[in-house]
């Protein structure tokens, strides 16, 4: 890191700190108490069936909802929630999920639930992004973009009550990543009794704006820009499950006996949890520092060491799951043209956006699926520095020299990609040697995403991190031809022969067969190249010391359910 680097960091956190230093002192009393983390952004929604964004799954995701199953975080094994255990027939088409019984939904000043968690909200919380004849489907928009982007509602053929606490769910053709599907940040399960007094009253949308789930935590109220505040669920069901292990009771179920020890500790362990909005990274450290934080979302790559040497803070570091990459929007000539995105693709040096952007904090990748996937390919080929051959393919492809495009380069960090307005400033130069004149774009992160759903860019600098550990959960988000309403497939790419390959892959649950077939697909990506793979970054978290139990998540958003706070 260059000195003059240092000297405005230092400057930038030493301002902070003053800021933040004088806040802590105005508000000691509400500070001390519960966990604060400080949060990047607004969540878009407060139900995750609606937004793929990290702001919003780390926002709701852990803190107010369970799933039917839940991925263990050490192994990425898939283990039980709401759902204490299941069955799947011989054809692999229906699944059948026994529930948890004397599960609670949360009672606040908007909602007191009548009865417990059963197989009603299930089959309501499936259908609704399943079903467009659902009453609820069109509320807030009628857009579900995670289910959308992997096309799932379209493979269920029936959601059936067989009693109150067993529901069967059964599929056109089968599909190897269903139950990782049903573990991901976005299968919450909402309450049934909730809407109907909602639908009943006129006011359906308040399901997404006042929130009501069965996790660890129940909201309490929200201040755009400033602040979310959420109170301890008393009767969380984790929480008695806890204290019947506890105290030995030799009657405990054996689906409870069967909870990882991971599991067992995200109950909530304090009284409240404050998601402090602050946009600027160099104030959440600063906040960090001060204590007015105890965990902050995404820290800059310059903060690292920064945050290394400071004694009472800790820094959690794991590979990530997950993929930055430059993608084409492949429905605006010329970039329809493979030869032209192979041409600018060839016009870059990742290996240099990786030594300016990440700082060794990140792998150069050649395919979607980082080195942790069970199907990575690392003889897999990858694109190479070679501005001659760019020019060539340009003007072969009668691109002419002074060509204009945009560089769409996201407002926010993320561990994918920290700094995409570095990054495209580095692109813009690159292309500028080969005779492409680059514009970078960008708005702030709700109008960025909306007008990147809308098709107006011609190349963004964007990423993806996996919500589970299947490669389908690349593959087919990013790309499919189904992902492209859905706002996830940000090439707006369509290959058929692609689509078969991934429906191909999940007709088998063979591990050396599905890896085949990837391979197919990762050639198939190489030649017709609608994005550009860049980096695999690792993940970080920044914590206080008096946090523990904090441990960084890697499918999807933080979570706070056995995290506590000690002074």
């Amino acid at each position: 890191m260059s000195h003059g680097l240092v000297k405005r960091l230092s400057l930038c956190i030493c301002t902070a700190l003053l800021v933040a230093s004088c806040a802590k002192q105005n508000k000691q009393a509400f500070y001390n108490t519960g966990i604060i983390y400080c949060s990047e952004s607004n969540p878009v929604t407060f139900n995750p069936q609606l937004d793929t964004s990290s702001t919003t799954s780390d926002a709701t995701s852990h803190q107010l909802y369970d799933r039917l199953l839940d991925f263990d975080p050490n192994s990425g094994r898939i283990v039980p929630s709401l759902a204490s255990s299941w069955l799947v027939s011989d054809d692999g088409l229906t699944y059948a999920f026994q529930l948890r019984k004397d599960v609670w939904f949360h009672t606040t000043n908007y909602f007191k639930p009548t009865r417990n968690f059963n197989a009603d909200d299930v089959i309501f919380s499936i259908n609704r992004w399943r079903l467009r004849s659902h009453p609820y489907h069109y509320v807030s928009g009628g857009r579900y973009p995670y289910f959308e982007s992997i096309g799932l509602a379209q493979n269920i053929a029936s959601v059936e009550r067989v009693n109150g606490y067993r529901v069967e769910i059964t599929l056109k053709r089968r599909d190897s990543s269903f139950l990782s599907n049903l573990a991901t940040d976005f299968a919450v399960i909402l309450s049934e009794e909730y809407a109907e007094q909602l639908a009943e009253a006129g006011t359906p949308s308040k399901i997404d704006e006042l929130p009501v789930g069965t996790g660890p935590f129940k909201f309490n109220s929200y201040r755009k820009d400033h602040f979310i505040k959420y109170l301890r669920h008393d009767n969380y069901w984790r929480t008695q499950a806890l204290e019947e292990d506890d105290n030995g009771d030799s009657n405990l179920t054996p689906e409870l006996q069967s909870l990882s020890q991971q599991q067992k500790l995200e109950t909530p362990l304090v009284d409240q949890l404050i998601f402090d909005i602050t946009p600027r990274s160099s104030l959440r450290l600063a906040k960090l520092m001060t204590g007015e934080c105890d965990a902050t979302a995404f820290p800059a790559q310059t903060e690292l060491e920064v945050i290394r040497t400071e004694d009472d803070l800790t820094l959690a570091e794991k590979p990530g799951l997950n993929i930055g990459f430059w993608a084409f929007n492949t429905q605006r000539p010329p970039f329809d043209n493979p030869d032209v995105r192979r041409a600018l693709a060839a016009a870059i040096d990742k290996n240099t956006l990786l030594e300016a952007v990440y700082f060794d904090s990140a792998t150069r990748a050649k395919t979607l699926l980082p080195a942790a996937s069970w199907a990575f390919q690392n003889d897999a080929d990858d694109t190479a520095y070679n501005p001659v051959l760019a020019r060539k393919l340009l003007a072969d492809a009668g691109v002419a020299p002074g060509f204009s495009m945009t560089i769409w380069a996201m407002p926010v960090e993320r561990a994918y990609n920290p700094n995409a307005t570095k990054m495209a400033e580095l692109i813009q130069r690159y292309l500028r040697d080969v005779g492409v004149e680059a514009t970078i774009v960008s708005y702030d992160w709700t109008t960025f995403r909306r007008h990147l759903q809308e098709g107006l860019h011609d190349s963004v600098l964007i990423g993806w991190s996996a919500d589970n550990g299947d490669p389908d959960n690349f593959y087919r988000p990013l790309l499919s031809c189904g992902a492209i309403p859905s706002g996830t497939n940000r090439a707006m790419w369509c290959n058929d022969d692609y689509d078969k390959l991934l429906n191909q892959a999940l007709q088998t649950d063979d591990i050396e067969e599905r890896t085949a077939i990837y391979r197919q697909v990762n050639r198939l990506l190489y030649e017709r190249l609608p994005l550009v793979p860049i980096a695999h970054a690792y993940r970080y978290q920044a914590y206080r010391n008096e946090l523990e139990g904090m441990t960084i998540n890697p499918f999807g958003g933080v979570r706070f359910g056995g995290v506590e706070k000690t002074l």
